[in-house]
């Protein structure tokens, strides 16, 4: 999952990117308001978090709006060190979905985030299902027909994000906005490389293979 992270604070923003490395988002981040604007309104992220303050003329709370009349719909959580009801109202008038005020901890983003995607894509609970494939969210863990998988991170968001969109064709660029940085070359083969690394741990050994090749266009999983 792609989180878009806008903090003008490098030591808060250094806290919530390992945080959410650590639990398997991969983490867009920027001090600036322009550029937050900017990301938002053009890439296909699971979530967002925004600080009110941010460096530049543009605030957290023009960002939220901005990224809004986009007709961009993914969860947005604002930050603040503002405990004002009033502030808490304005920035869920601007489209904000949650307010998280400043010192948090880790553990209560990372759970507000993961509420919001579940709500979002009408999940019940942190573990997602396909046939007698398992993946534990909270847990980070992977089985098959109970025997364990070891998944390295990349790996982890990549089944994820297929497990979340169970039956639905994932183009290349649709997998790499979602599981890699911005910055990334679209035209590199990494997405090609993963999916056959995460085939061996999921498919090989198995009659039922989960992981389909949509030829020209993508890939999906289904049962």
């Amino acid at each position: 999952m792609k989180v878009l992270l806008a903090e003008d604070d490098p030591s808060v923003a250094s806290f919530v990117i390992k945080g959410l490395e650590g639990e398997r988002f991969v983490v867009d981040w920027t001090p600036k308001g322009d550029q937050a604007t900017f990301w938002g309104r053009v890439n296909s992220y699971d979530a967002a978090i925004l600080d009110i303050n941010l460096t530049g003329e543009v605030t957290g709370l023009e960002v939220c709006r901005k990224i809004r009349e986009k007709g961009q719909e993914f969860p947005i959580i604002m930050l603040s060190v503002i405990h004002d009801l009033g502030t808490k109202i304005n920035t869920l008038n601007a489209g904000a979905d949650d307010y998280l005020t400043k010192p948090f901890s880790m553990a209560e983003l990372a759970a507000r985030i993961r509420a919001l995607l579940r709500r979002e894509k009408h999940i019940t609970g942190p573990v997602l299902k396909a046939a007698d494939l398992t993946l534990d969210i909270t847990a980070r863990t992977v089985t098959r027909a109970n025997q364990h998988i070891t998944l390295n991170r990349k790996e982890f968001s990549l089944l994820e994000l297929l497990m979340r969109n169970q039956g639905a064709t994932m183009t290349r660029n649709m997998i790499l906005e979602h599981v890699w940085e911005t910055n990334v070359d679209p035209l590199t083969n990494t997405v090609d490389v993963h999916i056959r690394f995460l085939r061996r741990k999921i498919d090989d050994g198995h009659a039922r293979k989960l992981i389909k090749t949509i030829h020209g266009y993508g890939y999906k999983l289904e049962v």
